[in-house]
């Protein structure tokens, strides 16, 4: 299968190149040339293997195809559990048992394992540049770590992530260069692309992306819903429904496309924070991007969603037919303080900030008598934001131990003024 761009100004592209190069030359995100058209799926029996099964499409007849199960066995070593919550009908699909403790980890370590094959006998070292509001950056430093033949550059918003994720983005050292950029995320993701469009650059500094606009990054983010969704089936007999917490767009469109595929995916629903750029567009309104505003639950953050491209793609730019297929919601920062304390006094279920407000979202359809069984994509494990949840529910929680043990390590980020300038300078040194 080949890949064109979003903007349909640049030429086609192999799955490899496609990864390899993170951005299309015209600055659009790369999708299938066709779209997916829905057949039946199988469970295979485990999350690596439904992910191979999912992702045989795209890897058809490219250079990577060979060694697909391979990589997904590589990537996927960790779970992906479904989980009843109180009320009935109503699951957590948990996203947060990877090394940085998010489900930015299932996407990261395959694009790494990915380029970990593509780079074999490249005699130049590839640079990967990634804008995080929080968890990415982390996940793809964790998954790129002493990886040979590839360096990281993070950029993240200064202040407007927790301490916790400031930390583990600065932890790693060796390959891994973390930047704190004194402005915005949206000001971070703009430098990012501005990089890998700049031609001059890339000739000198090869570069690539692991931000969810990267196909490698994107694609098996799928994996996940694909097997709960024909795991819930086969249990069950039932289709899942999803409501997934979404900023850039990357998650969220994962699962648009496994529906698109014909995955047993029901109804999804998409929660915001008060960054309401797509709520308004649902709602009704243009799509206008606006600059974003800092909230608790950061990582959502986001006021230029870039798969928004990808979303209109898969609707063949019919704002109606788009509009009619997902309902999305913003919830603010009262709304995300009242489900997280209340729900740990009612049944000690804690989440962290962003997936409460798709706790949230759930709640107010159940009350509008929404049947069906629903699945809470839970994004982070609420240990990476203790600093909010913990006064909100009255005591301390349990670190993961692979979280635990980065944040024992000495942490350091670098000083950048939120224009591209400054990135290009970093990018050159030493070249």
């Amino acid at each position: 299968m080949n890949f064109v761009s979003t903007r349909h100004a640049a030429p086609s592209a192999t799955l490899s190149q496609a990864i390899a190069a993170g951005l299309a030359p015209d600055g659009g995100l790369y999708v299938p040339a066709q779209r997916p058209q829905p057949h039946a799926w199988q469970a295979q029996g485990s999350l690596a293997r439904d992910a191979a099964a999912v992702l045989a499409p795209f890897f058809d007849g490219d250079a990577l195809a060979p060694q697909l199960a391979a990589l997904c066995e590589q990537a996927f070593d960790f779970p992906a559990p479904l989980r009843a919550l109180s009320t009935p009908g109503d699951h957590v699909l948990e996203l947060f048992h990877g090394p940085t403790a998010a489900f930015k980890d299932f996407g990261a370590r395959f694009l790494a394992a990915s380029l970990a094959r593509l780079q074999q006998g490249q005699a130049r070292e590839l640079t990967i540049v990634v804008a995080t509001s929080g968890d990415t950056g982390a996940a793809v430093a964790a998954a790129f770590h002493r990886q040979p033949g590839i360096r990281v550059v993070v950029l993240y918003p200064d202040g407007r992530v927790s301490p916790r994720q400031a930390h583990q983005l600065g932890c790693f050292g060796d390959n891994i260069q973390a930047l704190r950029v004194a402005g915005s995320f949206d000001d971070c993701q703009a430098m990012v692309k501005q990089a890998l469009g700049d031609r001059e650059l890339q000739a000198r500094v090869p570069l690539s992306s692991a931000n969810s606009i990267s196909l490698g990054r994107w694609l098996p983010q799928m994996s996940y819903y694909a097997h709960a969704a024909l795991s819930h089936q086969a249990a069950t007999g039932n289709v899942l429904n999803l409501v997934v917490p979404t900023g850039n767009l990357g998650n969220a469109m994962a699962a648009v496309l496994a529906r698109a595929m014909g995955l047993p995916l029901g109804r999804i629903a998409l929660a915001t924070n008060a960054n309401d750029v797509l709520p308004r567009f649902f709602h009704g309104g243009d799509y206008q991007p606006v600059a974003s505003v800092a909230t608790l639950a950061n990582a959502m953050d986001v006021g230029a969603p870039s798969n928004f491209e990808r979303l209109r793609w898969l609707y063949a730019a019919d704002d109606a037919a788009l509009r009619a297929a997902f309902r999305v919601e913003a919830v603010d920062d009262a709304a995300i303080r009242e489900v997280i304390t209340r729900r740990h006094a009612q049944a000690g279920e804690v989440f962290c900030p962003h997936t409460a407000t798709a706790v949230a979202l759930l709640e107010t359809m159940r009350a509008e008598g929404v049947q069906g069984d629903w699945a809470v994509a839970a994004t982070a494990h609420p240990a990476k934001f203790d600093s909010v949840v913990e006064p909100l529910i009255g005591r301390s929680l349990a670190v993961p131990a692979a979280l635990a043990e980065l944040l024992q390590r000495p942490a350091h980020a670098e000083p950048c003024a939120p224009a591209y300038a400054a990135l290009r300078a970093m990018l050159l040194q030493g070249r």
